[in-house]
């Protein structure tokens, strides 16, 4: 490789940029069928799933030989395959799975709509689309899933629409924010789990640096929402009933993880007390448990087998040169330390945009995020902020992601249908999550990392 320059003490390789043609090819195909699809009718990306994507790459991966780094097919291997099983990538897929575990035993039990319930019981009427805000920001921190919260909150959001007026795309905007909350703030969720594995850092620290940005953007949401359907009243058609152990599970692991103890055996616990109520209440019988915890389990294997994956195409593009140039140019623009914290929250951003999904973003730009936090001195804990944060923020407000597509196919049988497009000017949290974080960058301060 071309070694070019020094700056803030290290040197910097021009790399090869034919070496991202792996990941181009994805991005290309991941974006132009999505594109015919929806004009097909049909949802956009559906018809391209992302592991056939990232397969397709990672043939792209060993079909290339840059000049300089001519490999044989077995050392090309070896690097994938060394890439594929490192420590943290394995890691990081065992937490996906026993969070899948937890996530569905947990639900098994009546917990997500327990806790919808209890929310919607100690929120008075006047205040209903605020609490249907502040609800999502609580189960979607406690069950880890944006798309699950949105699931349990938009038929409650429909509800309040239909029977006081308030704009549809109004209500189901406040079921999107508070999903968007607990995406990049839950101890269980995809997102925190790529991107602390990735930086290295320890989930309450992440947590705690998120939780300083997050919350005035929060704040700031639950005032707008209540200026705008005030002198508003919603009761529900029926009476809402809830068993508070069955949240217990939920705040179980939340509080666990807070006070630092240890994700696999809070997510083991977590897991063995929900089957455990679910058992006692008479939910399900002693053999279902296997059939609820696989479940669960399978419904991570996209997110498990697309981290590997993309883990062995880094790797090779690695090896080639393509990770150097990406570096190589973000440095040229970068002057200083919020520099590269604004070019971390660029290339997150970018890469989330043009995948459509907030965890395979950071799994893709965490390794190079990580690389330019060495460089000028940047703890883990903020890049890996920086990096949910920021896929987070457009993960809630592009009409073709999975979160808003979910919550308009929720107004299918509704009085008024809406579209995804149309819920995005209601979606406060993001852009406010982003503006937060942007301020934070410019205005804040933070220690060199040890």
């Amino acid at each position: 490789m071309e070694y070019v320059r020094k700056k803030v003490g290290f040197t910097m390789k021009k790399g090869n940029p034919w070496a991202l043609l792996p990941i181009a090819v994805f991005l290309v195909l991941f974006i132009a069928v999505g594109i015919i699809d929806n004009r097909m009718g049909g949802m956009f990306g559906d018809s391209l799933p992302a592991i056939v994507g990232f397969l397709i790459a990672l043939i792209v991966a060993f079909l290339q030989n840059p000049k300089g780094t001519k490999l044989t097919f077995e050392e090309k291997l070896n690097t994938m395959a060394r890439g594929a099983g490192e420590e943290n990538i394995m890691i990081m897929c065992l937490v996906f799975i026993l969070a899948g575990a937890f996530s569905a035993s947990v639900k098994a039990a009546g917990g997500a709509d327990a806790t919808v319930n209890f929310g919607l019981s100690i929120l008075p009427g006047n205040v209903a689309v605020v609490g249907v805000f502040i609800i999502g920001c609580f189960i979607s921190t406690s069950m880890g899933t944006s798309v699950g919260t949105i699931v349990a909150l938009a038929p409650i959001a429909i509800g309040i629409s239909e029977k006081t007026g308030i704009s549809m795309a109004l209500c189901i905007g406040a079921a999107v924010c508070g999903a968007m909350f607990g995406d990049n703030l839950s101890m269980i969720s995809d997102t925190t789990i790529a991107a602390t594995r990735t930086q290295g850092c320890a989930m309450k620290d992440k947590f705690r640096e998120n939780f300083k940005i997050a919350l005035p953007a929060a704040i700031v949401t639950a005032i707008i929402f209540f200026v705008s359907t005030m002198g508003t009243n919603y009761a529900p058609a029926e009476e809402l009933t809830y068993n508070v152990v069955r949240i217990i599970p939920y705040l179980v692991v939340l509080i666990g993880a807070l006070v630092g103890l240890n994700v696999f055996l809070l997510l083991v616990g977590g897991t063995v007390l929900s089957l455990a109520i679910g058992i006692a209440y008479g939910d399900f019988g002693l053999l279902d448990i296997f059939k609820i915890m696989g479940d669960g389990i399978m419904s991570m294997y996209d997110i498990t087998v697309i981290s590997i994956l993309v883990a062995g195409v880094v790797s090779l593009v690695r090896q080639n040169g393509g990770i150097d140039w990406i570096l190589y140019v973000i440095r040229r623009c970068i002057h200083g330390k919020k520099g590269a914290e604004i070019g971390i929250a660029a290339l997150s951003s970018v890469v989330d945009c043009s995948t459509a999904n907030n965890t395979v973003a950071i799994v893709i730009a965490g390794p190079i995020a990580k690389e330019i936090a060495e460089d000028y001195d940047i703890s883990p804990k903020r890049t890996a902020s920086l990096l949910d944060i920021f896929t987070s923020t457009f993960q809630g407000i592009i009409p073709y992601g999975a979160q808003l597509l979910y919550a308009a196919a929720a107004t299918e049988m509704a009085t008024q249908k809406i579209s995804s497009v149309q819920i995005v000017p209601y979606c406060y949290y993001p852009i406010l999550l982003g503006v937060s974080a942007l301020l934070f960058i410019i205005f804040g301060k933070e220690t060199a990392k040890k």
